[in-house]
């Protein structure tokens, strides 16, 4: 009786050994769908971007504003009659060093 009792219990561990270790075990399911849903992450990201770069394509292609911006921006470009003010955000104003010193009372 005793060594059916342990054939048994070997037999039932041999069966559970493909179902948690083996080649489609729970643990390489796991695994797989967590790349997955990175996956799925990376892939939402890419579209986002992609939908961005369509749209600044479209405007390039319809419109001169989007250029004109573009000019502005990157090359400083302005038009004729303008006067062109930079705003620096985030920093601090630095005061000119005019030999002007601080006057102590």
């Amino acid at each position: 009786m005793r060594w059916i009792k342990l054939a048994l219990i070997a037999l039932i561990l041999l069966l559970q050994y493909p179902l948690w270790l083996g080649k489609g075990s729970w643990l390489k399911v796991w695994d797989l769908n967590r790349q997955v849903e990175a996956q799925k992450q990376t892939n939402q990201q890419a579209q986002t971007r992609n939908a961005v770069l369509d749209a600044e394509v479209r405007d390039l292609k319809q419109g001169t504003e989007a250029i004109e911006e573009r000019a502005r921006s990157e090359l400083g470009m302005v038009k004729r009659g303008e006067i062109f003010f930079q705003v620096a955000v985030g920093e601090t104003p630095q005061l000119p060093a005019s030999g002007v010193r601080d006057a102590k009372p």
